[in-house]
Order: C-alpha cells, then sequence, then structure tokens
C-alpha cells in the first residue's frame, strides 16, 4: 500500500493524514478506498468549524508539560514489500504552500492570531509523478483539491472528453484543470479503471449505488468500455427495493437517450408486448382460485388484492379496467355454475347415507367456492364493478332452495357471500337498482338469518356488527312498504332467535319513526296551518 498525506493548501495548522490505497501493476491506483475523501472531508469540516471562545484554562503546576517538538504523527507503515517486482508504488505528495513535511516529527508552528478564520484547503495527489507525463486537477466543493499524474495516451485512448480536451489545446499540455467536480471520489476512481484490463471484475464488489455513481461519471468522460462494464453489472446484480430499481432505470433511461445500448438492463423492467395479455391475469386468477393450499391460497389472495387495488389508482391503467372486470366475472360465472352443482350433489337424499370420505371433499369444495366467490366480490367491490355480481346472486333461486336442504355446515360459507353484498350496498361501495336489491333480501335474507349462529363462530373474517348495519341500511333503501314487510318477518325470527339471529334494532327504529312519527307530524302541521287560516 502507498500512503496519501492530506494538507491544508493555506496558512494554519497543518494536517496529515496516511490512507492506503491499493496499487495496480501498471503503477497507478485503482478504485481507490472510500475512507480517503470520507476523512478528508471530516477533517476539512472540523477544520472550519468556529471554535467557541472558553475562559483560559488553569495550569496544573504539578502536571509534566512535553515540548511541542515531541508530538508524533499516526504513521501507516507501507506494504511496498508485499507489492511484486512488476509493480509500482505510489508516491503521495502533499500539497503546500511551504515546504513538504516528511520527517514523522512535526514541530508545531507559533500560532499566528485569528488562524482559525483564515480559509483552509485540503489537497491529495494520486499517481506516480516520475512516470507520468501529465497532470489532472479536480477542484470541488468546499476547497477540496486532488491532483492525478496521469499518462495522455492513457486518457486519449479510453476518454473522449480528455481527447476532445487534449486536441483543443496544444500537443505540449501537461496540466488540465476541471472546476466544480461534484463526485471527486467516484471521478478518481473512474479515471483509475482506465488502467485495469477487468473492469467487470472491479465492479463485482461494488454496491449498486455506488456503479451509478462510477456510470454518471463514465457517461460525463466517455468512458465507453466503463459504461458497458457497469451495464452488465445492472444487468445481472439483483436490485433491492422499489427506491434502487427507479435509480437505476432512471439512469439507464438517460443512457438510451444517449443511443446507448441498454435494452439487456431495461428487459427486467419491460417488455416487448405493450400491455399484459388478458390470458395472464386468467391463468394468474384460475391458480389462485384453484389452490388446494389454505395458507398458500389465502397469503396470495390478499397480495393479488392489494396489487390490483394499486393498479387502478394509476391513470395508465384505466384503458385495462374493461379488461380486467370481464376477466373476473367470467372466473364468477365458473365458480357459480361450480357451486350450483356441487349444492345438487350435496343436496340429493341418497348424499347423507355415504361414507364420510365421499361426503368431506364435497363439503369443502363448497367451502372453497363460496370463499373463491367472497374473494372476487371484494375485488368487484374496490373496482366499483360489484353490482352485475349483486344482480347474478340475488337471481340464483334454485341455489336458494337447495341451500335450506343442506346441513348448516355444508352450507353456510354461501350465507357469507350474501352478508358482504348487504355490507357494500349499506357502504355504498355498489348501487344495485331498487328491484335487484329487493330480490336480494326476498332470496337471501331468511337463509342470512338461519346460518347467522354458524357464521358468527364459524367465519373468522364475519363482523356482526359491520353485517347488521349493511342489513338494516339495505332495507331502509327500500320503499316504506317493502321495509314493512321485511321487518315484520325479521321481528318474528328475532323474538325466537334472540343472539342467533341479527340483531336490526337500529334499522327499526327508524322504520318505525318513518310509519308512526312522521305521518303524525305532517297532520299536526296540516291542523296548524288551518287554524291559521281561520
Amino acid at each position: 500500500m502507498a500512503e496519501i498525506r492530506l494538507t491544508r493548501v493555506e496558512q494554519g495548522h497543518t494536517k496529515i493524514r496516511n490512507v492506503p490505497i491499493a496499487v495496480t501493476p501498471e503503477g497507478f491506483w485503482c478504485c481507490p478506498s472510500p475512507v480517503v475523501f470520507q476523512k478528508t472531508i471530516k477533517t476539512q469540516n472540523t477544520l472550519n468549524k468556529p471554535k467557541p471562545s472558553s475562559p483560559p484554562h488553569k495550569i496544573n503546576p504539578h502536571r509534566k508539560q512535553n515540548p511541542m517538538s515531541e508530538r508524533k504523527i499516526p504513521f501507516t507503515p507501507s506494504r511496498s514489500a508485499a507489492i511484486s517486482d512488476g509493480q509500482r508504488i505510489l508516491n503521495p505528495e502533499i500539497v503546500t504552500e511551504g515546504p513538504v513535511l516528511t520527517s514523522s516529527v512535526v514541530t508545531e508552528r507559533p500560532p499566528k492570531p485569528k488562524v482559525d478564520t483564515l480559509p483552509r484547503k485540503v489537497a491529495i495527489e494520486f499517481g506516480e509523478a516520475g512516470t507520468s507525463d501529465m497532470k489532472v486537477v479536480l477542484l470541488g466543493k468546499q476547497g477540496f483539491c486532488v491532483k492525478l499524474s496521469v499518462h495522455k495516451n492513457v486518457l486519449v485512448e479510453f476518454s473522449t472528453f480528455f481527447a476532445d480536451k487534449l486536441n483543443e489545446e496544444q500537443s505540449s499540455l501537461s496540466s488540465l484543470e476541471i472546476n466544480d467536480c461534484e463526485d471527486i471520489e467516484i471521478y478518481v476512481e473512474t479515471v483509475g479503471l482506465m488502467y485495469c484490463k477487468e473492469m467487470k471484475q472491479r465492479l463485482i464488489k461494488q454496491s449498486v449505488s455506488r456503479v451509478l455513481r462510477i456510470l454518471k461519471v463514465a457517461e460525463q468522460l466517455g468512458f465507453n468500455s466503463c459504461i458497458h462494464s457497469c451495464l452488465e453489472y445492472l444487468e445481472a446484480v439483483p436490485w433491492v427495493g422499489e427506491e434502487e430499481e427507479e435509480k437505476v432505470v432512471s439512469s439507464v433511461l438517460r443512457l438510451q437517450g444517449e443511443g446507448i445500448g441498454v435494452s439487456p438492463v431495461l428487459k427486467r423492467v419491460s417488455s416487448e408486448i405493450s400491455k399484459p395479455s388478458k390470458d395472464t391475469l386468467v391463468q394468474i386468477i384460475e391458480l389462485v382460485l384453484k389452490s388446494n393450499d389454505e395458507r398458500s391460497r389465502r397469503e396470495m389472495k390478499s397480495v393479488v388484492l392489494k396489487l390490483l387495488k394499486e393498479n387502478s389508482g394509476l391513470p395508465s391503467y384505466a384503458g385495462s379496467a374493461d379488461i380486467c372486470n370481464e376477466t373476473i366475472y367470467g372466473s364468477c360465472q365458473s365458480c357459480f355454475d361450480s357451486l350450483l352443482s356441487l349444492f345438487k350433489q350435496a343436496a340429493d337424499p341418497e348424499f347423507s347415507d355415504k361414507q364420510m370420505e365421499t361426503r368431506e371433499p364435497v363439503v369443502k369444495q363448497i367451502a372453497l367456492e363460496s370463499d373463491n366467490l367472497s374473494w372476487l366480490l371484494e375485488i368487484l367491490a374496490d373496482r366499483q364493478a360489484a353490482d352485475e355480481f349483486a344482480v347474478i346472486w340475488a337471481s340464483q333461486q334454485e341455489l336458494a332452495t337447495l341451500h335450506e336442504k343442506l346441513p348448516i355446515v355444508s352450507r353456510y360459507h354461501a350465507s357469507c357471500i350474501t352478508a358482504r353484498l348487504f355490507v357494500g350496498i349499506g357502504r355504498g361501495e355498489l348501487l344495485p337498482s331498487k328491484d335487484t336489491r329487493q330480490l336480494l333480501l326476498q332470496t337471501w335474507l331468511q337463509p342470512l338469518i338461519n346460518d347467522y349462529s354458524w357464521l358468527q363462530h364459524g367465519c373468522r373474517s364475519f363482523d356482526r356488527k359491520v353485517v347488521e348495519e349493511g342489513i338494516g341500511r339495505t332495507i331502509l333503501t327500500l320503499p316504506l312498504e317493502e321495509q314493512q314487510s321485511i321487518m315484520l318477518s325479521w321481528l318474528s325470527s328475532f323474538l325466537k332467535a334472540g343472539d342467533n339471529c341479527p340483531n336490526l334494532q337500529r334499522a327499526f327504529e327508524v322504520w318505525w319513526r318513518r310509519t308512526f312519527v312522521r305521518p303524525y307530524v305532517e297532520t299536526q302541521d296540516s291542523s296548524n296551518s288551518f287554524q291559521t287560516d281561520n
């Protein structure tokens, strides 16, 4: 390892630091350690920070004072012995306005007035000055300066930026200054990569964010071989998180605008097909619906529902909404047909006489299809497209007739669908017509009441208060005469079953006031109006 000494160019305290850097067989640095710049910037900030005034310290007469000349600067031993004969050792220099300090023992100069207010700069020199034929000086923010001892033929061969600069100037140009360099650390590393034969190997241990920084500098320098190595790295390495993926894509798209081939990287996030095919969505939904493992099916239903919710909020997804709804309704119809077939099979008089091994798969399949329909209804309700589902379910008179012939343990899952429809109507998530709401209550409210005790104990997602509020609100959307018929029927069931029946007392109170209180108020207002006229 070679050593880097840092010092301040202006007046003030000299700060020396020894930092190891890697040396290539060609006698140049490569991929300098970030600690070089991090420690330098930290030192610079510390030096520039104004010191608060403090009262004079009392001197302890018993404390022995060490002379300033005995203070030693920490030293990192050079690893020149570990480098082969074919390798050259770097001799970084200290850029100062005064004599160069070479001894490990430094005598501190007498302090000058207001020394802390003077500007401070830090300079580093890379490369072997003895063999180089050109200096590149990088000037960064806060007076940070780096001098590179480089070779013209290397810069011209690998960088179109340097080639153009050297062609513009006379061929005897020996120094080039680059002002306002934003990322000096990566600039130094990128120039160092010009001396590496296997750039891809140098990038393997780097992070994605650092390679993106190298890619940006390589683009500025017109370092095409480095750009291609960075793109090969980005095409192969995993991108962790959405934020990192967005950074990679934005950087690569910028290169695409300049005519650089980046399609291998972008293929990870884009397809030649502009929009996913309808068959792909159908396949995903069918795989989820036909899954036999309860846990994995439940997890994937939650994931797909969440992703569809995210898609529905994107403006670019508006054109695909109809295709998605059509696909979901196709799956709904398939589930309806399957559920009706299973109900017919379970309602057969001979079914109860069969062995448990024969009956159990049918019961499980009924629960599965009912759960599938509830999930599809949830998707449609979120997309505000569930009105047609309510029409289809309200029209299932044959299914409702078979429902009462099945044991409650086999059928109660179907009532979860009815409950979810009532909740959706009560929340305004779907707005079926008056005839559909009336038919839904007429066909499925009594089966729901019959299964209510099992729904409370056998369905994990069942929320009694939410369901009862949805049922009540749905009833109250009907004409008053229909409300009366349904409320009287419910009252009869509630007085017999108690907690095993939905508690619709709040809806009952609203119906009561509409029926008995409001006409009295209207009559009283008419009477008062008549007396006033007289």
